[in-house]
């Protein structure tokens, strides 16, 4: 025991008493702390990765791999400030001096590099099969990662400048100024911009819907909702490229969403079947209350409408069950068959453009004779 008391309190390789110097205790357990905490780090990480294994989302899988630099260089930079801490209480030397504002600095770009590498990762994420089954348009993703990165840069040198104890006030108003001088420039790239962003939050269609505008001539299948454009795919397979702005100010019309589909249609029988045009109206309205891709739930009109120059037209206005453009095609087909059938079964038919002549007869004279006998 007395040998132990001795080896404590004989002067180490250094020249140092811990008797004397109790701090070299405080600087030990300090460092013993920060590579517990980077173990225990490394444990929670680990974890971590195998429970994010499990789940196909992207974000939780770049958040990860974008806090493991960062967040290991934070722990040997926190354990190390408490060590100089502790230095500088003992020695109150001036180069320790300094390691508080160093602290700080280091803290912020450890943080500006951290949100450096969650846009990396994202972007790799969103950009690869390998990720993501349907990754998205490669320029857009690149754009927007060169916009927020610029944004991280910004905020991070003025965080720096205000902490180091400049004055930030002069460069935010040349920030407004500038500011203001490049929303002017590039006020179409805005516009664009914050169409897209409308449409996603908005969601008047989406990829694959089918899309039309009454004002202008667009229609087509929606293949890409960009930031800046959007890409529609016309009937004749003709990529069209619309800027997103244009949406803000036309009307859009999705048939994709509609909950039917429209049957409209004016018949017309001949005049010489007047008879049983009551009856041929009361059979198609009982064939269509009974059709099965028929919605009778909705409006349902079969009615006589009006005289026409040759026939006698009725109009037919019901829904169908499908808002699939094939599937009602044929459903419509077969019903103006049915229709066709019901009118040539009641003896009648169906009405085409005629024109009937009314010739006079010859005049005569008062005595009798031709008009041309004299």
């Amino acid at each position: 025991m007395e040998n132990m008391q001795s080896l404590i309190e004989s002067p180490s390789l250094l020249g140092l008493s811990f008797s004397e110097y109790p701090w070299v205790w405080e600087v030990f357990a300090l460092v013993l702390i920060t590579l517990f905490v980077r173990y225990a780090l490394w444990l929670v990480l680990r974890k971590l990765e195998l429970q994010f294994q499990k789940s196909d989302n992207l974000w939780d899988d770049a958040m990860l791999e974008a806090v493991r630099k960062p967040a290991d260089f934070l722990v040997w930079l926190m354990g190390f400030s408490w060590v100089l801490e502790v230095l500088i209480e003992q020695s109150g030397a001036a180069i320790f001096t300094a390691i508080a504002p160093m602290r700080s600095l280091l803290f912020i770009a450890l943080l500006a590099w951290f949100l450096i590498r969650v846009i990396k990762q994202v972007e790799q994420r969103l950009t690869s099969p390998e990720y993501t089954s349907d990754p998205v348009d490669t320029t857009t993703v690149l754009a927007l990662g060169k916009l927020v990165r610029v944004a991280v840069f910004i905020t991070s040198g003025l965080v720096i400048m205000q902490t180091m104890g400049y004055s930030i006030s002069g460069v935010l108003a040349f920030g407004g100024v500038g500011g203001i001088a490049v929303g002017f420039a590039a006020k179409d790239l805005l516009a664009n911009f914050f169409g897209g962003l409308m449409i996603y939050l908005d969601r008047p269609f989406s990829v694959g819907d089918w899309i039309r505008s009454p004002d202008q001539e667009i229609e087509g299948t929606v293949e890409d909702i960009g930031w800046r454009q959007t890409r529609i795919r016309t009937f004749d397979k003709r990529p069209l490229y619309i800027p997103n702005a244009t949406f803000s100010h036309i009307s859009v019309e999705n048939p994709s969403r509609m909950l039917n589909r429209r049957i409209k249609e004016t018949i017309g029988v001949r005049y010489d079947d007047a008879a049983v045009l009551p009856l041929i109206l009361d059979d198609v309205e009982g064939m269509l209350r009974a059709h099965p891709d028929i919605d009778t739930s909705q409006t349902l009109m079969v009615n006589f409408n009006s005289f026409g120059p040759s026939s006698l037209d009725f109009f037919i206005y019901t829904f169908t069950r499908t808002t699939n453009w094939i599937e009602y095609h044929a459903i419509k087909q077969r019903i103006l068959l049915t229709i066709l059938d019901i009118i040539i079964g009641h003896g009648a038919d169906v009405a085409f453009p005629t024109t009937t002549i009314k010739v006079p007869e010859p005049i005569t004279s008062v005595n009798g004779l031709g008009g041309g006998d004299r």
